[in-house]
């Protein structure tokens, strides 16, 4: 994207279109990944100007959006720019009083937000989910904008949630303009490269809300037409899935999130039983090349995908050890600095050309000086001007233009910038000596048994002293051994004397995982005081079971009973469970995880946070077209004459898939274990040809790894059942005691690769003829796949099944199709479920 001087964000918009039918946008949705092109998102900001005109909204008003991550989002908020409407962009997370309070002070005409959100008071509201439907009345060519300038407002953004009174700094055209022109000049210089490795692809873990979140989200990918994958975990694992399966380029997160993935890296060797070789590779690694320390790790490499090669981290200053780790491991490691007064960047490490610790040289454009207290002072376009607070503009800078910053930096020989700390969080000794926070946390990170820390200031006898509060890596650590190997690295007047350990499983933390430090200072001056435990906050456990229960529960309700007090569906706990893993950032074992009853017990569970490797294998080449023609041959050739030979079936309903495309959910009573042998003729043949099964996993495990009670025979015999089933039905486990989550997530792939999934939600044949309440999970599983669902019934098997006989008259066995169903994104999962129930009952009655 390189091209003549942008006068107004418009022209960007211009140039964002011209990238046409390539992906902008890979976005979670439930269990399936859907895309966006340019096109797409550009003609539906068009319609969403067209809707905010006929609204009423002109220049100058607001428009909150509430919501997380999405092509919906970005079309958005290119729509109010188009139509001149100031966007003023909320956490996903941000508290509902606290959006009332900002709707307030901006006096938003419109709020766009997503279903899980409140209505905001009175203020007219646009869901996100379906904001496509809700402008596709207007049109979609190019909408005709106000006059704008450089200098008109383009959004505000509210940086705290926790202030009585919101503060929010006002973003302008040129403040946005001041960072894009000199990267567009300098990606220019290297674009003919990018065609190497086209498409590229930024997995970005970074709230749009954020200025650093749309740069890496908005504004940096359009120039190389690449793709932005939005996804909706923060697990680690979930993380190093998403940038394999999406062939992602380059990681955006914050540094808690660059060290969660190294240490599930780490994880993940000490569990192979490789970790003394890892570390003696590690040290090998240190002085050599580049492509030599890529081959090296070339299994790690291959774990993260061949196409991934860079982390880009803000937000922070992230850590030495955590640069260090990813720079020996083969990869490029850019850190850039910045705030949301200075519209994200400041400096920015070259991806090729930087030092470690650095963040960075000045950004083209910027004045940065530094003061005789250490202060970081910046001027320039990219600086924001003022502030709205109490529904007035404030001025942000001093007289002369220049911006205090509050962090403390040097700059070397070479120009490069060291983050060193925020000056308010000094702590100033008796003896007068400046201890800087990063400084002990940096010691204290250095050491394996601490997963994270935080440092702060305490006053003893009207002086400061620092106190370290740690998150252990494990129970096993002790921690008054790691306060002292930590001290060690750093100079006496420097020495941690108090400390100590968190008593919930994280720190509270923002949007961008930064540690609330308010709430963490309460709570040491709590312990500090002789009271137990930390203060209670929205980010405790009992109040995360509050929200998704749907009800209140006491905060100290530690040995409350999860079913019999709180009243816990299957489906409450399978939400609970993904919530508790991407919140913590660990792997929970579903079979210990279903044995807990009490708070207390999931307390301890969280802080014993494992990572496991599941007995259940989901491979990718049963659909390879090569495996998918081999099963058609020998289905065509051998099984379909075979069952109408053995007992002929009659289908009726087939009318009701006239119409239907695929793909579909298939869900039918189960009766024998060869139940799929007639369900295969009775779809057409576009289904049946692209058709996966879920067939129990503990069954599949077992054929994959035969029990060692087992004859020699038997033990040989297992794998080629597996090898078989596999081949010629194209199965996938679906476990019914672990592991169902990520079954559910393998089937969300299939139908993103136009597969038809077919389920039978009893989860077992039946004993007696009689059809047994579905399972909860099928709601949920057709909740999220957000796709037509085909409800079927198998007639007349019983009887051959009790009489052990497989040949009957043509038309005894009867296949009957229902009308296929669509649910509301709105629907609860148990509804769901029986809904279907009654659905497939219906077809035996009929």
């Amino acid at each position: 994207m390189s091209g003549p001087p942008l006068e107004t964000l418009l022209d960007f918009f211009r140039s964002y279109a011209a990238n046409g039918e390539e992906v902008a946008v890979r976005q979670s949705r439930g269990y399936r990944m859907k895309s966006w092109t340019y096109a797409r998102i550009a003609a539906t900001a068009n319609r969403v100007a067209h809707e905010l005109s006929a609204r009423g909204l002109v220049k100058g008003d607001t428009a909150l959006l509430w919501g997380p991550n999405s092509g919906e989002w970005i079309a958005a908020f290119w729509g109010c720019m188009l139509e001149g409407v100031v966007a003023v962009p909320m956490d996903d997370s941000a508290p509902t009083d606290f959006v009332c309070r900002v709707c307030r002070e901006v006096n938003a005409k419109v709020v766009f937000h997503s279903r899980i959100h409140k209505d905001v008071g009175s203020v007219p509201s646009i869901p996100l989910e379906s904001l496509c439907e809700q402008v596709l009345g207007h049109d979609s060519p190019p909408y005709r904008s106000p006059q704008l300038s450089r200098n008109d407002m383009l959004e505000i953004i509210f940086t705290s949630g926790t202030t009585a009174e919101p503060r929010g700094v006002v973003i302008t055209h040129g403040n946005i303009l001041a960072n894009i022109e000199p990267l567009r000049r300098e990606i220019t210089k290297y674009s003919r490269y990018e065609k190497l490795v086209h498409p590229l692809r930024f997995l970005n873990l970074v709230p749009l809300s954020h200025v650093f979140g749309q740069m890496l989200g908005i504004f940096i990918p359009p120039m190389l037409a690449a793709a932005v994958v939005f996804g909706d975990s923060l697990k680690p694992s979930d993380v190093v899935r998403a940038i394999r399966r999406e062939r992602v380029s380059v990681l955006v997160a914050v540094p808690r999130f660059v060290e969660s993935l190294q240490r599930e890296i780490e994880r993940q060797e000490e569990h192979q039983g490789t970790m003394d070789t890892f570390h003696r590779k590690f040290a090998i690694a240190e002085n050599e090349h580049f492509l030599r320390r890529w081959w090296r790790f070339r299994r790690i490499h291959s774990t993260l995908g061949w196409k991934f090669w860079a982390f880009i981290s803000g937000g922070a200053a992230l850590p030495e050890r955590a640069e260090t780790f990813w720079r020996r491991l083969g990869y490029a490691v850019i850190q850039g600095y910045g705030m949301t007064e200075t519209t994200s960047l400041i400096s920015l490490n070259h991806p090729f050309r930087s030092a470690s610790g650095s963040i960075g040289r000045v950004f083209h454009g910027v004045d940065v000086r530094i003061d005789e207290n250490g202060e970081v002072l910046v001027r320039g376009e990219n600086v924001a001007v003022a502030y709205q607070q109490n529904g007035r503009i404030h001025s942000l800078a001093e007289t002369d233009g220049w911006l205090r910053t509050g962090d403390l930096a040097e700059r070397d020989e070479n120009g490069r910038l060291f983050f060193k700390g925020r000056r308010k969080n000094v702590i100033v000794t008796p003896a007068g000596m400046n201890i800087y926070p990063e400084d002990l946390e940096k010691a204290l990170r250095l050491q394996r048994g601490v997963r994270d820390c935080v440092v702060l200031g305490v006053e003893r006898d009207g002086n400061a002293e620092p106190c370290a509060v740690l998150l252990m890596n494990g129970n096993d650590s002790d921690p008054v051994k790691l306060v002292e190997a930590a001290n060690r690295e750093l100079a006496e007047y420097q020495h941690i004397r108090e400390w100590l350990v968190w008593p919930e499983p994280d720190f509270p933390r923002t949007p961008t995982q930064k540690p609330v430090l308010p709430r963490i200072r309460q709570g040491v001056e709590k312990a500090r005081n002789g009271r137990n435990g930390a203060p209670a906050s929205q980010d405790a456990l009992p109040a995360l079971i509050s929200r998704i229960a749907g009800r209140s529960i006491p905060l100290s309700s530690k040995d409350a009973h999860l079913e019999t007090d709180l009243q816990l569906s299957s489906i409450d706990r399978v939400e609970l469970m993904s919530a508790l893993e991407q919140r913590h950032q660990v792997d929970l074992d579903e079979v210990e995880f279903q044995k807990v009853a009490t708070v207390a017990q999931l307390e301890k569970l969280i802080e014993a946070g494992n990572s496991f490797e599941s007995r259940h294998v989901y491979p990718s080449w049963p659909q390879h077209w090569f495996a998918s023609a081999f099963r058609q041959a020998v289905y065509y050739l051998l099984a379909w004459p075979a069952t109408y030979l053995l007992a002929a079936p009659r289908v009726h309903g087939r009318e009701n898939l006239k119409g239907i495309e695929g793909p579909v959910l298939v869900v039918s009573n189960h009766v024998t274990y060869l139940d799929i042998a007639w369900i295969l003729p009775a779809l057409p043949a576009r289904f049946r040809n692209r058709l996966a099964t879920a067939m129990g996993g503990e069954r599949l495990a077992r054929m994959r790894q035969p029990s060692s009670g087992l004859s020699v025979f038997e033990r040989i015999l297992e794998p080629v059942r597996y090898f078989l089933v596999l081949s010629l039905f194209n199965v996938f486990p679906l476990p019914q005691q672990s592991g169902f989550r990520k079954s559910f997530a393998f089937a969300g792939d299939l139908v993103d690769h136009k597969w038809n999934v077919l389920v039978f939600p009893e989860g077992k044949t039946t004993d007696d003829g009689q059809m047994v309440p579905f399972r909860a999970g099928i709601g949920l599983l057709a909740k999220q796949l957000n796709i037509p669902v085909v409800p079927m019934y198998l007639e007349g098997l019983f009887d051959l099944k009790a009489d052990k006989r497989i040949v009957a008259r043509p038309g005894h066995v009867q296949v009957r199709i229902g009308a296929p169903i669509c649910f509301a994104a709105d629907e609860h999962e148990n509804e769901i479920a029986r809904q279907l129930q009654r659905r497939v009952l219906e077809l035996h009655s009929g």
